[in-house]
């Protein structure tokens, strides 16, 4: 199997990351620049006030609105949090949680990390247990304990990795945890990961020291380095990158911290898109589909509300057995490989109900069961499944820390015909960059004419009129932009000619 990881970062807007498995799109990874990512920032916020009723404080990080800090991700003088076993396992201490009253008072500096980013009318979820990622270790301040992944299963080797660890821990108030990553890495990694986590936790006290609240201490990693750090892997054949700026800093990152792998690194300097090469951005829009077609017959339909989301999944037309038993059971089995790839891909978070087709017999249910458990261990979001009830539906729910991928390219819309979502503005003028660079190679065009919304028109005009006309003089072609009254956002006509007027079919 040939796994590529493709980085696609030249739009100014926005940064996406896909990883093809066989050419089958398995994970996608978008950033937009307009929409400030704050997950795993560090601030030095100050509380606000306090709320006895729900065990909460809020505190002023100086954004738009303030954090949510729950009394159960208050660190307080006692709490040691999870304790080592003799084999590197952990478990919980018994202990009261004091109050949130007993533990804050308004006015009090903090220093606290963003775990959850803010969804909708609420502001980002907090936390002061603090933890800095690594490569192959997570370095937790002022946590006195060391702990290794439940993914690594091996006992030989976590023992080896908890022998290792405990050599490397610098100071009695800092603690590791070792990532499913640091399996089988040599010490000489995992001190390599060790000293540059350590390096930064001391920027990060220094600069604590130096600043008034509100202030932001520390950054998270952009979504390129954030995808090495934390997604790459040595099953990974290669990482195609289409910017040369981009190119050089994951070249760089690697080096420090995976100097074997910069083989991998890949420049595209191609004229046509990265996207387009590799037929992602049919992919793309496909995601947004409320149904989804299963190999050889059979759909899930997927629908997503403010509370939950809701996955239906329908044989349609597939009878190739003549057994309904066995018809149900076949079209489950597709289902349920197909929903954790499609819950991955449009990053769904919350609570997660699906439907299964009806099944009689208690072994078949077991099986899906079994199949969609395996296909979810590719998942690195932290999710927990119940099982299957006698009437085919499964619950689940899965870490929610981002925005799904829908509420970052679409928004709500009167005129979209009961879609509930239309493309952002944004997001439109973005596509038809892109359908106008996957056109302009073609030697036989000379000229494009888009018809289009007034608000997009604008958008190309104004914010992106430098770089078309970089392209008109780069490719030796005249764009043409119009706006028509009674075109909707993400309404979009393209015409190509050649230079005498005849119309050029395009795909």
């Amino acid at each position: 199997m040939k796994k590529i990881l493709l980085v696609n970062v030249v739009e100014p807007e926005e940064s996406r990351i896909a990883i093809l498995e066989d050419g089958v799109l398995e994970e996608l990874y978008i950033e937009r620049f307009s929409r400030e990512q704050i997950a795993g920032n560090i601030y030095k916020g100050r509380v606000v006030n306090i709320e006895p009723s729900i065990e909460a404080a809020f505190v002023d990080l100086g954004l738009v609105k303030n954090g949510f800090l729950h009394a159960s991700d208050v660190k307080y003088p006692h709490h040691n949090g999870d304790q080592p076993g003799n084999n590197g396992n952990t478990h919980k201490t018994k202990e009261t949680k004091p109050r949130i009253k007993s533990l804050l008072k308004p006015n009090q500096e903090i220093l606290v990390q963003v775990i959850k980013e803010g969804i909708g009318d609420k502001g980002p979820s907090l936390t002061t247990n603090i933890s800095l990622p690594g490569r192959f270790l997570v370095l937790m301040p002022e946590a006195n304990r060391l702990g290794i992944s439940r993914k690594i299963v091996d006992d030989a080797e976590r023992k080896r990795l908890k022998q290792i660890i405990e050599e490397l821990k610098p100071a009695p108030n800092l603690g590791y945890i070792v990532r499913t990553a640091g399996e089988n890495q040599t010490k000489r990694e995992l001190s390599r990961d060790s000293n540059y986590l350590q390096k930064l936790w001391k920027v990060i006290e220094n600069k604590r020291k130096k600043v008034d609240s509100p202030s932001v201490i520390y950054q998270e990693s952009d979504l390129v380095i954030r995808t090495i750090r934390d997604i790459f892997s040595a099953d990974i054949d290669e990482i195609i990158i289409d910017s040369e700026a981009a190119f050089k800093k994951i070249r760089y990152f690697l080096r420090l911290i995976m100097p074997g792998c910069v083989k991998k690194l890949k420049l595209y300097n191609d004229p046509e898109p990265l996207f387009h090469r590799y037929n992602i951005e049919k992919e793309i829009e496909k995601i947004h589909n409320k149904e989804v077609r299963l190999p050889r017959g059979g759909s899930i339909v997927i629908e997503q509300t403010e509370a939950l989301v809701a996955i239906d999944v329908n044989s349609g037309k597939y009878r190739q057995e003549s057994d309904p038993e066995k018809t149900a059971f076949k079209t489950n089995l597709k289902a349920a490989k197909e929903i954790t790839r499609q819950v991955r891909l449009r990053d769904i978070g919350g609570v997660i109900i699906i439907d299964f087709i009806d099944m009689k017999e208690e072994s078949n249910m077991r099986t899906v069961e079994k199949v969609m458990e395996e296909a979810l261990k590719r998942d690195r979001a932290r999710k927990k499944m119940i099982q299957m009830s006698r009437f085919g539906i499964i619950e689940m729910t899965r870490q929610r820390i981002r925005p799904s991928l829908k509420d970052v390219i679409y928004e709500n819309c009167k005129y979209c015909e009961g879609a509930g979502k239309i493309k952002t503005l944004e997001s439109t003028c973005l596509d038809l960059m892109r359908q106008i660079k996957s056109v302009v190679n073609n030697s036989k065009i000379k000229k494009i004419e888009i018809i289009t919304n007034d608000n997009v028109a604008g958008c190309l005009l104004n914010l992106k009129r430098r770089q078309l006309s970089k392209i008109e003089e780069k490719f030796s072609k005249n764009i043409t932009i119009k706006s028509e009254i009674g075109y909707k956002i993400g309404e979009i006509t393209m015409h190509c000619f050649d230079n005498n007027g005849n119309r050029i079919a395009i795909k």
